[in-house]
């Protein structure tokens, strides 16, 4: 049998700790956890989880300083754990090398499945690396699929995995308007009516701050269209 996939949970609360890794440990990940900024750290130096679950306020130093720490160490896919629904925290989080975010009170069920989601994703990103897609050149950007890479113009730009993926799915569509529920089930591997659609939201704005806003058009109440700049 494989080896179980290992997930860190820094979550400083010991009650929502122990109740998250139950339901994570019977799901049969392999849960390693802290419950401080500096012990995240430390932890995810040593156990080189798949992913890890972080909430935002923690003492010694916040969630988004550790996600900035152990990404400058390893990429490694970020589930944040915020309990304030306020949209600029939201993208610092994204901003600093968060995949995805989730505000408190949650589902188990919710948590589970967007984990789920993050690892598919990351799975999915070594099997394009091994047949790449050829290079697309639309909208003055250019991405290597294989490489997993982005420029702007001549500049390269960094992008989470998450925002790479929503890029190039936006990108093998250049001027189509792509739904909400279309670029969650491509792009995060959720179901249609999920329900989740601010997420896309939250993403495409962040994903706007590193290529430029007026490359991507808001079609309100539809979607999204990648678009040559004018």
């Amino acid at each position: 049998m494989p080896n179980p996939r290992r997930i860190l949970l820094v979550e400083d609360d010991p009650v929502i700790n122990q109740t998250v890794a139950d339901r994570l440990s019977g799901e049969g990940y392999d849960v390693v956890r802290a419950y401080d900024g500096p012990g995240a750290v430390a932890a995810c130096a040593e156990s080189r989880p798949d992913a890890v679950v972080l909430d935002v306020m923690l003492p010694g130093f916040d969630g988004l300083e550790v996600c900035r720490r152990i990404q400058a160490d390893r990429p490694v896919p970020v589930l944040m754990l915020t309990a304030r629904d306020d949209e600029s925290d939201i993208l610092v989080g994204l901003g600093v090398g968060a995949d995805d975010y989730l505000t408190k009170p949650f589902r188990m069920k919710e948590l589970v499945a967007r984990i789920s989601a993050l690892l598919r994703r990351v799975e999915r990103a070594v099997e394009l690396a091994r047949d790449p897609s050829p290079e697309m050149t639309v909208a003055g950007l250019r991405i290597d699929p294989g490489a997993r890479r982005a420029w702007v113009g001549e500049e390269e730009t960094r992008l989470t995995p998450t925002e790479f993926d929503l890029l190039v799915c936006l990108a093998r569509s250049p001027g189509q308007v792509l739904t909400r529920e279309h670029l969650l089930a491509q792009v995060w591997g959720w179901p249609g009516g999920s329900g989740q659609t601010r997420t896309v939201d939250s993403h495409v704005k962040a994903l706007r701050a590193k290529i430029g806003g007026d490359r991507v058009r808001t079609v309100h109440g539809v979607g999204y269209a990648l678009e040559e700049r004018t």
